[in-house]
């Protein structure tokens, strides 16, 4: 199964591109909630040795770091990163006896893009949990930053955002 329009669209919309300084041409990269340097639709940056680049202390390495520029490296750079995301959830769901739908896949695409994934809601999801079960659980976890216990609105709606394309037909 691969990742529909409408999966791309949602994490285009809260990966968003950054354009954060409009002296310099092209894109910049952005801290997300945890800290972590991303690039283009939302590709987390490493360092020399594979590790995230996190904080605003390392901003100048984030620069010195950019390998796209333009929107369609981005775009190409997504369609790249997503691969992973969607085996990612094929196997996590592999056993489930109701194949997902187009859509119920895609939500699990964003949310793991997003957070990497949780063998929570893949158990949920696989054992066919009740739906309220499962939107509970999707509504309430993974919605803090930058290590604090206090919800983020923006991750607030992007999980519900998630959870409504989960359950939509």
């Amino acid at each position: 199964m691969k990742t529909s329009k409408k999966g791309i669209a949602l994490i285009k919309k809260w990966e968003s591109l950054h354009d954060g300084d409009l002296k310099a041409i092209g894109l910049q990269p952005k801290m997300d909630p945890a800290l972590i340097w991303t690039e283009g639709w939302g590709r987390a940056m490493r360092d020399s040795k594979g590790r995230f680049i996190k904080g605003s202390a390392n901003k100048a390495l984030a620069y010195s770091r950019i390998s796209m520029h333009t929107e369609a490296q981005a775009d190409a750079a997504l369609e790249q990163d997503i691969k992973p995301f969607e085996l990612q959830v094929m196997r996590a769901t592999q056993k489930r006896k109701k194949p997902l739908s187009q859509n119920e896949f895609d939500a699990l695409v964003v949310h793991t893009y997003n957070t990497g994934g949780s063998a929570t809601l893949f158990d949920l999801v696989s054992s066919q949990a009740p739906t309220a079960d499962i939107l509970n659980w999707w509504t309430t976890r993974y919605i803090t930053g930058q290590g604090s216990k206090i919800p983020l609105k923006g991750l607030i709606n992007r999980r519900k955002d998630e959870a409504d394309l989960f359950i939509s037909k």
